[in-house]
């Protein structure tokens, strides 16, 4: 049995290069020795056993998924603290550190990173700062900001929830509920290439709809796909011409629209019905 105090959860899904920088990476952090880095991974098998020979434990999933991996990856790990990364993603040099000085208070369940793009494009750049001013509002944290949580409370929460989309910003929303959540102010790198390759204005649109449909309790689960890209592509992959909203040229339907749409669908089921 492990005696680390960390550990690492990456998950991974067709991601091998970027899974090789951050492995890279996580080899020149302080502290690391303390730790063990689990990636729970599905889809290009080979690649991702190159990336991963011996610097971490490879767990091989079959639900691709974000959550069932990260699940799968926090059901073998031994740390008393997980902080889960994206595979594009890479922490602060003191990060390990910085974790253990926000924990060693026993208020303190979990948190996240400051957010930063790892690309210097002023649009992004304007992107990741309304970002910032969202979750420091809410405390509600998405994966890419490296969230960070006592081994214990995760297993009391159930893990992350059995979502496609945004199960990183329901996880921290309920992660509020058993203590205090923090956010550490040194900035997580994360890989912008999501909205450089799908036109960064449009992406951010995108997120804006999907936010909006999950505040008013709409299903999200249905644009997952579109959101992660096709499956056997890295993630972030140029979307494919196809439909999103109402419309067929892959536009994003703006939701008071999508409310009216379904208000009429209901009307329109329920008189079928009678």
């Amino acid at each position: 049995m492990c005696g680390c105090r960390f550990s690492i959860i990456i998950p991974a899904r067709n991601d091998a290069v970027a899974l090789a920088r951050t492995l890279d990476h996580l080899a020149r952090l302080p502290g690391v020795d303390s730790a063990e880095i689990i990636v729970a991974a599905a889809g290009d098998p080979e690649g991702t056993a190159r990336a991963v020979v011996g610097r971490a434990r490879l767990i091989v999933q079959d639900d691709a998924s974000r959550a069932g991996l990260m699940n799968a990856g926090a059901a073998v790990a031994y740390g008393k603290i997980l902080l889960f990364l994206h595979a594009d993603s890479v922490p602060p040099q003191g990060a390990l550190r910085l974790v253990e000085e926000a924990v060693a208070d026993d208020r303190v369940v979990g948190g996240a990173f400051e957010h930063r793009f790892a690309e210097r494009d002023w649009r992004l750049r304007i992107i990741s700062g309304i970002n910032r001013l969202r979750y420091r509002l809410t405390h509600n944290y998405y994966g890419d900001q490296g969230i960070f949580v006592r081994a214990a409370v995760f297993r009391q929460l159930g893990g992350f929830p059995p979502r496609r989309l945004l199960e990183d910003l329901e996880f921290t929303r309920r992660l509020k509920r058993l203590g205090c959540s923090v956010l550490i102010r040194v900035p997580l790198a994360t890989s912008g290439r999501r909205f450089l390759a799908r036109g960064p204005w449009r992406t951010f649109g995108f997120i804006v709809w999907l936010l909006a449909c999950y505040t008013l309790g709409f299903d999200t689960e249905r644009y997952a796909e579109r959101w992660r890209g096709p499956a056997d592509q890295p993630p972030g992959s140029p979307w494919r011409p196809e439909r999103l909203g109402r419309g067929g040229d892959g536009r994003v339907e703006p939701p008071h629209r999508a409310m009216r749409r379904r208000g009429r669908a209901s009307v329109v089921g329920a008189r079928a019905r009678r």
